[in-house]
């Protein structure tokens, strides 16, 4: 069945400010394809030049990346001109859904229910900011994932500090706080996977309760009724196809207090850790983490 992939690079690493998670992403893979027999090599952007992949003789490259330069497009890009098949989405889709900002819009533009938010600096006036959005609310860097730079602001003369803090990673975007739960719903092709509501031990799902906790706890089934459990995996499909995303994918959510969900952001290349969301969700639906790495594999774009 593995044969007919070739020779497989596995891209993990990179430069982003999500080297970390990726190195474990990228290792998880690996593993799980050279267990199934797969042709597979990890290669780290961060050490490597791109070009070697076509010199090497390269077939399909899996993308462990996350984050910027591997996640937005920019590799995407790389391996279309070189001629190289790639899991997930392509370049627009990929720089789209890495741009938290001009998702919300494209959702809002197409009515789709998105938090509340807009882009801020060190000459915004943060008082005008919190009465706009109300408190708390959440300050982030646009283009980053993983939480990095995030933080839960409570008073507006914390909002200064929060900006500066989300600027180290580019610009920062204000959001509104909806407080009803966090959930996620993983695509897989057309399918979407058992949706994954997320409590956190703490004030929310930063990088602490992804990577680093064991007191973070994830419900799968959700607990929601069947009816809205569905809403969630269409409205995620919906919101997914809008970017042009394709292959696989993860689309994160708010609810409110009643139950409403709201799009929060879309992932083109999701965590591969053990304590990622998306092979969570696949062994509810019956697959293991060797069927989802191939399924992903089977999937590649060709640009």
């Amino acid at each position: 069945m593995s044969r007919h992939f070739g020779k497989v690079a596995v891209l993990f690493g990179g430069r982003s400010a999500e080297r970390d998670v990726s190195l474990n992403s990228g290792g998880a893979v690996l593993a799980a394809l050279l267990r199934s027999g797969v042709d597979a090599h990890g290669f780290d952007p961060a050490e490597r030049d791109l070009h070697i992949l076509k010199d090497e003789n390269y077939d399909r490259a899996f993308i462990a990346l996350h984050g910027r330069h591997g996640e937005d497009g920019t590799v995407q890009g790389a391996l279309e001109l070189m001629g190289i098949p790639y899991t997930g989405s392509g370049v627009m889709a990929s720089a789209l859904a890495m741009d938290k900002w001009r998702s919300k819009l494209l959702w809002q533009a197409a009515g789709l229910p998105v938090p509340a938010s807009e882009l801020i600096d060190a000459d915004s006036d943060f008082d005008a900011v919190a009465q706009r959005l109300g408190l708390p609310l959440f300050v982030k860097p646009v283009n980053e994932g993983s939480s990095v730079g995030i933080s839960k602001v409570k008073q507006a003369a914390e909002l200064p500090a929060a900006c500066r803090e989300a600027a180290k990673y580019g610009t920062a975007l204000a959001e509104q706080f909806i407080g009803g739960g966090e959930y996620t719903v993983a695509l897989l092709g057309a399918q979407a996977l058992p949706v994954i509501r997320i409590v956190p031990a703490g004030e929310f799902y930063d990088y602490d309760a992804k990577y680093l906790r064991d007191d973070t706890r994830y419900l799968c089934p959700s607990g929601l009724s069947a009816a809205r459990e569905a809403e969630m995996q269409d409205l995620a499909r919906q919101a997914f196809a809008l970017l042009g995303g394709e292959s696989w994918g993860r689309v994160d959510f708010l609810a409110d207090d009643n139950g409403k969900p709201y799009l929060l952001e879309a992932n083109t290349s999701p965590g591969m850790t053990d304590h990622s969301l998306v092979p969570m969700a696949a062994r509810q639906a019956g697959l293991s983490f060797d069927q989802l790495a191939l399924r992903i594999l089977e999937s590649c774009h060709v640009g």
